[in-house]
């Protein structure tokens, strides 16, 4: 039998190679231990309601524009007399105490887009409004900086499938769930045969597939290596998200070579009967991210480490008929780590009486927190990566 017939029967035919969500191209350098500055990025999918999270309860326009939903005072945790945290964040409350925490007001871009797709394809991607790009922005640093380096899994998603946000032309980041796992999906009969092939194929599809598959194999042995033997000191919750940063904190103290991780929560998209739910939510993210700190700072990874929080957008500034919120704009961004140079509330709180068409206004541009990270964190030229110069900030 062809090894391109046998790959199609065996393989693809049979339904029983489910790897590609998870499979890229890797090269086979693979014990070059991480170094420098590490960056997690965590996605609170489906748009967050930023008024609810960060609430202005001084402005009495937030009460009369949210006579069911509006959060009281006895009902969240005041920050500086003005804005405070909605309750679900009481585990992080310790973090911000410590000067350990940045929030930044009025985050967004122009001529915003409130479909879910269509947003997070902009942050994604750290594109304009108007501008179509099929590289995420992370994607493109790796491209820019990371060309021919060591490191095989020096980006991962802690998923089953990669965020546009991880995608480059000729580097990608790494999606996995779980390195057991995948050390377990890997390591069967099918992929220890196609090993042992020879992979110069004359149809360049097939052969690029024998290629993944036996990189994502030996990338599998390696996170599987560096893992199996730690476990987390902390007690994470036990939740999805709890267990997805349980696996970042494990993979960042076994020393692995991954310098950018990224993390999602998903559920924000609350358009009827919000304050429980977002509560809810926002209290998982909490106390996983508690967790996640307490284990970097044991492991002294703390000031070494940008954690940054964002959704694709906020909501309307009215709450609608369901006791919910619909699609909004502008909305708050959270930046923790042990090495910020500015901390607290970095910038004044949402203007709710000049709004456009019902919407916050945005006062600072997405792409500007990017361009810092890029040039401040991760030491390269952000507008290399994002195509424009953007005004930096000074977090870091």
């Amino acid at each position: 039998m062809k090894r391109r017939t046998f790959l199609l029967k065996s393989a693809l035919a049979s339904g029983s190679l489910y790897a590609p969500a998870f499979l890229k191209s890797f090269k086979t350098k693979l014990e070059s231990s991480r170094s420098g500055k590490n960056l997690i990025v965590i996605q609170l999918s489906g748009g967050n309601d930023g008024l609810n999270t960060i609430i202005p309860f001084r402005d009495d326009l937030y009460y009369k524009m949210r006579p069911f939903i509006g959060l009281k005072k006895d009902k969240l945790i005041d920050l500086n007399g003005n804005l405070g945290f909605n309750k679900g964040l009481q585990a992080i409350k310790e973090i911000y105490d410590q000067g350990e925490m940045a929030i930044i007001n009025n985050v967004g871009y122009p001529n915003p887009d409130r479909s879910h797709f269509r947003s997070m394809d902009i942050w994604q991607t750290g594109s304009a409004s108007n501008e179509y790009l099929s590289t995420g922005w992370i994607g493109r640093y790796l491209d820019n900086d990371c060309h021919g380096c060591e490191s095989n899994t020096h980006a991962l998603e802690i998923d089953n499938n990669l965020s546009l946000a991880m995608k480059g032309i000729e580097e990608s980041g790494f999606a996995v769930s779980n390195p057991t796992q995948l050390k377990k999906n890997t390591n069967n009969e099918f992929l220890k045969a196609v090993a042992k092939m020879d992979h110069d194929h004359e149809h360049e599809n097939v052969a690029y597939l024998y290629k993944t598959l036996i990189d994502t194999q030996e990338s599998a042995d390696y996170l599987h290596r560096k893992v199996k033997n730690h476990k987390s000191s902390s007690s994470f919750p036990n939740t999805k998200f709890g267990k997805k940063l349980k696996t970042v904190s494990e993979l960042m103290t076994s020393d692995t070579d991954t310098k950018i991780y990224y993390v999602s929560l998903s559920g924000f998209d609350t358009h009827a009967f919000q304050m429980g739910k977002q509560e809810r939510l926002l209290q998982q993210y909490a106390e996983a991210v508690k967790a996640l700190v307490s284990d970097l700072k044991k492991n002294n990874l703390f000031d070494d480490t940008l954690i940054m929080t964002f959704s694709e957008f906020g909501r309307r500034v009215k709450q609608n008929a369901s006791k919910g919120t619909d699609h909004g704009t502008a909305n708050v961004l959270f930046l923790m780590g042990g090495g910020l140079k500015k901390k607290g509330i970095l910038n004044k709180g949402p203007n709710l009486s000049k709004l456009v068409d019902g919407d916050l206004q945005y006062t600072v541009d997405f792409r500007s927190i990017y361009a810092t990270i890029l040039d401040k964190w991760l030491g390269t030229n952000h507008s290399q990566i994002l195509g424009h110069k953007f005004q930096g900030l000074d977090f870091v």
